[in-house]
């Protein structure tokens, strides 16, 4: 039997992500192959079909402002992990995912910036972002420690000099890669009532084959979060305000307050980034722009992804990578009612210990994970929470480790002849 071709595990120093497809199954690296990122123009990056004029306007606006680089004088820093929200959301198109080239490595020496970069960051891995584990005195940490300073910076105050956070410690740290931000305003449009109805549906299958999943919620009204790799974010506009901050160092009206105040690395008031008469703040037209970017689109189908989708189906995949929801009476009718073929509940499940990331955020604990929705997956380059594999046979066997809700659904997908395997990787990247 022929062995699968497997990209080596990705994840920054290759150790967690290596040890963990060590203790997998042998028979799981047999007989199918992941064909990668499918070729051609990529099916995304456009503007919702059915705006109207002035929300055609507010794209173009958001899309601006989403592409445009920050320098200190704008805001950057004083901590940050790059100087441009379209910079980590490269690929395929402004909007996505992680690129094939990491822009971290220049953006960590630009202007002539004192940084060093930690051996995790490479020019051909993932754009990452870190979480620490744990903080010095052993309680749960969680929070991004940005690998960026901007002492040494041309641009910079001539006084700042603040040290990078300690790397060194690779155990204590958690990787992230930028989530796809591409039909994010239908997902925000689907009402509580559609995925709790959904979550619900076909309890004695899902029980049967171990799959619970619940929800993570808003801890202010109680509704449903649904953005980030554990959604743990609610809407839109915080999950653009939170990354302003956090990833760029901006502050802005939701997140006033520099994460670094040391007085010389401070460069003017807070926050940073403001609404003005006639022109919308940064982070709303970051909002605008997500709402109203086009789900991606499938490739042309053909008798293989008809196939394939069946055994997605019927393998047990669906059940958590739901092939649609239906959007409510939201406000845009580019968006009301409308289908939204994501492949995902929007539910977190445990995922088990070879993904377990060691980070709560919510009422998502370290193995939990939001179940990532699947439409543009034949884009994705990296895959996985921390990009730690470019393939999608080896995503699904990180999907079964002990604790995993996946388990018996991965035992029916081995369960597959070599034919039937390579008919449901192809229909996953016509996604």
């Amino acid at each position: 039997m022929k062995l699968t071709s497997i990209a080596p595990c990705r994840l920054p120093g290759n150790l967690p992500g290596l040890l963990a497809l060590l203790t997998l199954p042998a028979m799981m690296l047999h007989a199918q192959t992941d064909p990668g990122p499918r070729p051609g123009p990529p099916l995304s990056g456009q503007p919702i079909r059915g705006l109207s004029p002035a929300e055609l306007q507010m794209f173009a606006q958001g899309r601006a402002t989403f592409t445009e680089v920050d320098n200190v004088v704008d805001g950057l820093g004083p901590r940050f992990n790059l100087d441009s929200c379209a910079g980590c959301h490269a690929a395929p198109q402004a909007g996505g995912s992680s690129a094939a080239f990491n822009p971290e490595p220049a953006v960590a020496l630009k202007n002539g910036a004192s940084n060093k970069i930690p051996p995790f960051i490479q020019p051909n891995g993932p754009t990452l972002a870190v979480r620490f584990k744990q903080a010095p005195n052993g309680t749960p940490d969680g929070g991004v420690h940005n690998l960026w300073v901007i002492s040494g910076r041309s641009d910079a105050p001539a006084g700042c000099q603040i040290a990078q956070p300690d790397f060194s410690n690779l155990a204590n740290l958690s990787f992230r890669i930028p989530t796809p931000t591409f039909g994010l305003g239908l997902i925000e449009a689907i009402p509580d009532a559609v995925l709790r109805a959904n979550l619900a549906a076909n309890a004695s299958q899902k029980n049967s084959l171990g799959i619970q999943g619940s929800f993570n919620t808003s801890a202010n009204d109680g509704t449903i979060a649904r953005f980030g790799w554990k959604a743990q974010n609610k809407s839109l506009l915080m999950f653009a305000g939170e990354a302003y901050n956090v990833e760029i160092g901006v502050t802005n009206e939701l997140f006033p307050n520099e994460r670094d105040d040391t007085p010389s690395c401070q460069t003017g008031t807070e926050p940073e980034d403001v609404a003005a008469p006639g022109t919308p703040a940064d982070i709303e037209a970051f909002a605008a722009f997500m709402r109203f970017l086009a789900p991606p689109q499938p490739a042309p189908p053909n008798p293989t992804v008809a196939a394939g989708q069946s055994l997605f189906i019927s393998t047990g995949c669906a059940l958590c990578h739901t092939p649609t929801l239906q959007t409510g009476d939201a406000l845009s009718p580019a968006l009301r009612n409308q289908t939204a073929a994501l492949y995902s509940d929007l539910a977190i499940h445990h995922m088990g210990q070879a993904l377990n990331d060691g980070i709560t955020q919510g009422q998502a604990v370290g193995d939990e994970f939001r179940t990532a929705p699947l439409w543009g997956l034949g884009d994705r380059i990296f895959l996985l929470h921390d990009g730690r594999t470019t393939n999608l046979v080896q995503a699904i066997q990180f999907h079964d480790s002990p604790g995993s809700e996946a388990h018996q659904v991965v035992g029916n997908y081995q369960n597959l002849t070599a034919a039937q395997k390579q008919e449901l990787i192809q229909f996953l990247r016509s996604l």
